[in-house]
């Protein structure tokens, strides 16, 4: 059955997504492991409970304590889609960080620091991180895989001092 529909997704063009991903048993499978790497990301950013709310989609403070709680303890619970999106965002920028900076705390610093680029208008890319909404997220993650794509950033030291090969450094063996 899922090969017949798998068949007549690739048929139609682009896919869509499985609306199975949303399932509320899928979210519980997800949400304890999710929201404890969130934690561990917010702990490593240095992030205090009000920043965590917001990007969390700013739930009660009961309800946060709440869900930390049974995440700490290996409990079932459930997210929402709003907010296990939000914690995917920050899970893609905690990984664009670590393929940017070989240094955990550098990658800290850059989210700390004011940055030029027009999207952060000279705020830090943690302002927009903590700006308590999804697409405050989505632009901070996005940015990210771009600048992994090679978009953005400065050249890192090595890329600054690179000179473009000639014919005679390319060798056929």
């Amino acid at each position: 059955m899922q090969h017949a529909r798998r068949e007549q997704r690739e048929d139609q063009g682009p896919q869509r997504l499985d609306m199975e991903r949303f399932a509320p048993a899928n979210r519980k499978r997800l949400s304890a492991p999710a929201l404890r790497t969130f934690l561990a990301i917010a702990d490593l950013w240095g992030l205090t409970e009000e920043q965590r709310l917001l990007v969390l989609g700013y739930p009660s403070r009961s309800t946060y304590h709440n869900w930390a709680k049974q995440a700490r303890e290996h409990g079932a619970f459930t997210l929402d889609v709003d907010t296990l999106t939000r914690i995917s965002a920050v899970l893609g920028i905690h990984q664009a960080l670590g393929v940017l900076f070989s240094d955990e705390r550098a990658g800290v610093a850059w989210l700390r620091s004011p940055h030029q680029a027009p999207v952060f208008g000279g705020h830090p890319p943690l302002d927009i991180v903590t700006n308590g909404t999804q697409d405050g997220l989505m632009t901070v993650r996005r940015f990210l895989d771009g600048a992994r794509g090679g978009l953005y950033m400065q050249p890192n030291m090595l890329d600054e001092a690179f000179t473009p090969y000639e014919d005679a450094d390319i060798v056929f063996r």
